[in-house]
């Protein structure tokens, strides 16, 4: 019998711009790992959080890797209880998925212990408990991706791949700066016109319609999001010039990676991708900002068990 098992998940692109809260892709490259081991205590703990910038959660109740192990145990019942060690691969506050990335890490680990795991979706309602405790909702548009891989549409109760064109890469630049969550979710309040909700519905549409008929121009004009970006785009400074420079090198589209401060950038083939991060990248460093940029295609991988 396996007493314990590593599992990866990686970051993430969430709300693709048009998809908030609901649509996301995973990215090759960055990402969490996370140890989960049987005990005889019937209880789930947390025993070490690594490689983070910030203080976490000991309190598994209150840690987004606990808290979805949690519920995971609780609705199979399992007598035994989980020990949960965590090695964080993603910036804190980057916009990338990390806080999904250790929950959904942690169950795939925890599933594979059992003698008859549950397939992907049946995680699903699981990775929503963690998510929703850091940031305050049950949106899946990150713990889909990485459930899955590639392009998912998360809604409440189901996940559904997209399939994307061949080719199809994004460019995801992260600025060293941080913008929690909760923060990017407060500058969203307010009053909101319908017409922007009629053109935001329009674009997610057109957005999907593209990718199922792999066509890039009907995603080019899909990639506008007319209804969140404009509220955030404030609290990523110098957010206006990087987007210009992807849209100048080439990308289809580029608008703010889940909460910011990453910008990603969709990008009809790698090589173009990145050259589009090159110039994101000196955008930045032209207001101030050293960042880092990873090259992924829009259909990454999913969380894996690897040891």
């Amino acid at each position: 019998m396996t007493h314990h098992v590593t599992a990866f998940a990686p970051a993430s692109v969430g709300n693709v711009g048009v998809g908030f809260d609901i649509l996301g892709h995973s990215v090759a490259g960055p990402g969490d790992r996370v140890l989960v081991r049987h005990i005889h205590e019937p209880t789930v703990r947390i025993a070490a959080i690594r490689g983070s910038t910030r203080s976490l959660p000991m309190d598994a109740a209150k840690n987004t890797a606990g808290a979805a192990v949690i519920a995971f145990r609780d609705a199979l019942r399992i007598p035994a209880g989980f020990e949960i060690e965590i090695d964080k691969g993603i910036p804190f506050g980057s916009g990338m998925g990390g806080s999904a990335a250790s929950a959904v890490a942690a169950l795939v680990a925890a599933n594979a212990l059992l003698g008859e795991p549950l397939d992907r979706h049946a995680l699903y309602p699981f990775a929503l408990e963690g998510e929703a405790v850091a940031s305050g909702g049950r949106h899946g548009d990150n713990v889909g991706s990485m459930l899955l891989g590639g392009l998912v549409l998360s809604t409440a109760d189901r996940l559904v791949p997209i399939p994307v064109p061949r080719g199809l890469h994004c460019a995801l630049v992260h600025p060293a700066a941080v913008i929690e969550t909760r923060a990017a979710r407060a500058a969203l309040k307010g009053t909101y016109a319908l017409s922007d909700f009629v053109a935001q519905s329009a674009n997610l549409a057109l957005l999907l319609a593209g990718c199922h008929e792999r066509d890039f121009d009907l995603i080019r004009a899909g990639l506008d999001d007319v209804l969140v970006e404009p509220r955030r785009a404030p609290l990523i400074f110098g957010f206006d010039r990087v987007k210009q420079a992807a849209l100048s090198a080439g990308a289809l589209g580029a608008s703010i990676s889940g909460a910011g401060p990453s910008v990603f950038a969709w990008c009809a083939d790698e090589g173009t991708a990145h050259s589009v991060a090159g110039w994101m990248r000196s955008a930045f460093s032209d207001v101030g900002y050293a960042s880092e940029a990873w090259i992924s295609p829009v259909a990454g991988p999913a969380a894996r068990v690897i040891a």
